[in-house]
């Protein structure tokens, strides 16, 4: 069963994240991160829609499982650019919100992947 609530706060995290990314100057290391965090951002929600379509439950494990691991990615990133960039403060509520969104992932992978 869907959790509307889950999946509208992916899709507003994943636009958060590239709405402040086109503020980040545009310099090779910040180039590369702008990649990496725009493609974990937004496939930890596509993950998660792509579960609730699961054939069999797992391949639902599956899509969580890879939705938390894209979102692990994406706290990683938005941790490096709070520890780089010289407004940090821009960030530290995206970094926040990932934290939240990696527990109720890994909650719900816990929860299915015991009834395998």
């Amino acid at each position: 069963m869907i959790n509307r609530d889950l999946q509208e706060r992916l899709f507003k995290f994943a636009t958060d994240v590239i709405i402040l990314l086109r503020l980040l100057p545009k310099s090779p290391e910040y180039t590369v991160i702008t990649y990496q965090l725009i493609k974990s951002a937004t496939s930890s929600g596509a993950n998660y829609e792509e579960s609730q379509a699961a054939v069999s439950q797992a391949d639902f494990n599956n899509k969580i499982g890879i939705a938390l691991k894209e979102m692990r990615e994406t706290n990683y990133w938005l941790r490096l650019i709070i520890a780089i960039y010289e407004f940090p403060e821009k960030w530290t509520y995206l970094e926040k919100e990932s934290d939240e969104l990696k527990r109720i992932l890994g909650s719900i992978y816990s929860k299915t992947s015991k009834h395998r």
